[in-house]
């Protein structure tokens, strides 16, 4: 018989509670406050803060801090806008920070 097996799970580093999904990785070349940082297509079981302009190296962004639903840690942030043609595929995706992140179902 067959073992079922799940999806590769990204969990919050303080709780574990399942925040992302291996599969919704687009990129691996992102760089976060405190590191190297994910860039995903989708985020579940987080909440997202007040939309601010920053300036990041990729030029001026619309984002907002996202946070785990249930520890309230802070993850990374979400893409609202991208002023520059060249960065709007960022918009609406999320960026992880690796340090906040640890894998499950591996």
């Amino acid at each position: 018989m067959a073992e079922l097996v799940g999806p590769r799970v990204y969990s919050c580093c303080h709780c574990r509670n399942h925040v992302c999904l291996h599969d919704d990785i687009i990129s691996k070349a992102f760089q976060g406050r405190n590191g190297h940082a994910f860039l995903f297509s989708h985020a579940m079981n987080v909440t997202t803060g007040a939309k601010e302009d920053r300036q990041l190296m990729t030029g001026l962004h619309t984002v907002a801090d996202i946070h785990c639903r249930d520890c309230h840690e802070v993850l990374g942030w979400k893409y609202e806008r991208a002023y520059e043609e060249s960065q709007k595929y960022k918009e609406g995706k999320f960026i992880f920070e690796k340090a906040k992140i640890v894998q499950e179902n591996w």
